[in-house]
């Protein structure tokens, strides 16, 4: 794979290295939003089967991309903490629960659950992360599946750490997790779309994911994966359109008890949205063209050198294969000097917790984070 720089408008005088931030837009992204949007000029281009069929497609699409078998698993929605309200208010807990979720979390996957336990008189446990050291994610992995016991009832965690990159082990965790009991909610955000995910082997109960980082979407639409734990649950709306038989506009006024099949009784109000949706759309098109594994395997071909030159120089990276190449955390002495440089010099990262935080993407080449590491080590 080489650079594909090219089907995006970055601006030439800036270093972006933030797709963890949020995902620049592709040109083919733009142009399908500004025709959807130019679309709404004349309602009677708009059809009613055209409130069902692109969702359609978007489910698809994902599903392939996470391995799902059911797309009718797949749904809209407007963020990771809709997502994660409807998980949390359509689980069983009981005193003395527990509920397993990892240091530093982003809040989206920590409010709902610091509820529910509060609620419920759970309790909610957190596994702190370790210091910068030789081993951490091997040791915060050890951690977690230490952590996990007969009284574990869920475990909310990303598989890829927000803040630094840190790569779980979601296929042990998820192997514990099952031998007590527990639901696995998987926080997708930071890792579906460039680092591969498989449904079929991690089990998830559910997959939560934000669309305009890593899907390279729009702001304000997502996806969610939600198992067979949730298919008796309630939505957080009761909306028209979940109903089941509510592609028959003229029968509307025949209301209608059950829901739409699968997980489809989840979907937002106003799903359909006939902009975001093709422009989400689009981007998982263009992310399956390029295909995840692909993607994976030239940031870590841009990276190796780079990262490798800080260790030398006893800056701490974690080690290969302990993070994913799309997501790291360098762990700087002085935080906010380094901030300091990169931002005169025009390099675009994020600082989160103790660690400058780098997200490449296919825009972008190795030079791009040469020059990050020339900066960091005092050049620039």
């Amino acid at each position: 794979m080489k650079c594909q720089k090219e089907l995006f408008n970055l601006n030439p005088d800036l270093t972006y290295l933030n797709c963890a931030y949020m995902s620049p837009q592709l040109k083919t992204v733009t142009e399908t939003g500004i025709r959807a949007l130019l679309r709404k000029e004349d309602p009677t281009s708009i059809f009613p089967v055209d409130f069902f069929e692109p969702t359609e497609q978007l489910r698809s699409l994902f599903a392939t991309m996470i391995e799902a078998d059911d797309p009718k698993r797949i749904v809209t929605i407007p963020s990771v903490s809709y997502g994660m309200a409807i998980v949390s208010r359509n689980i069983s807990l009981n005193a003395d629960d527990e509920i397993l979720v990892v240091g530093e979390q982003f809040p989206s996957n920590i409010y709902p659950w610091t509820r529910l336990a509060k609620e419920k008189g759970a309790k909610l446990l957190t596994v702190p992360s370790p210091p910068p050291m030789e081993g951490r994610g091997d040791k915060w992995n050890l951690d977690i599946l230490d952590a996990i016991g007969p009284a574990t009832r869920i475990i909310a965690i990303p598989h890829v750490h927000w803040a630094d990159g840190t790569f779980f082990d979601l296929l042990s965790i998820s192997q514990k997790a099952k031998s007590f009991g527990a639901l696995l909610i998987v926080d997708g955000t930071q890792s579906v779309g460039a680092l591969p995910f498989s449904v079929k082997k991690v089990q998830p109960d559910a997959l939560i994911c934000a669309g305009y980082k890593w899907l390279m979407g729009p702001y304000s639409l997502g996806l969610a994966y939600l198992g067979p734990a949730f298919d008796e649950g309630f939505p957080l709306e009761e909306n028209w359109i979940n109903r089941l038989n509510s592609e028959d506009f003229g029968g509307l006024v025949r209301y209608q008890e059950d829901y739409q099949p699968g997980s489809l009784r989840y979907e937002v109000g106003e799903h359909s949205n006939f902009i975001l949706v093709p422009m989400l759309t689009q981007a998982l098109r263009q992310i399956q063209e390029w295909g995840v594994e692909n993607i994976q395997e030239y940031l870590l071909g841009i990276g190796k050198a780079p990262l490798q030159r800080l260790r030398d120089k006893g800056v701490w990276v974690e080690k290969e294969g302990a993070f994913s190449p799309h997501l790291f955390g360098i762990a700087m002495p002085d935080l906010a000097q380094a901030k300091e440089k990169l931002l005169q010099n025009k390099v675009h990262v994020s600082y989160r917790g103790h660690f400058v935080r780098v997200s490449p993407h296919v825009y972008n080449r190795e030079e791009d984070l040469q020059r990050l590491v020339d900066i960091l080590l005092g050049g620039g």
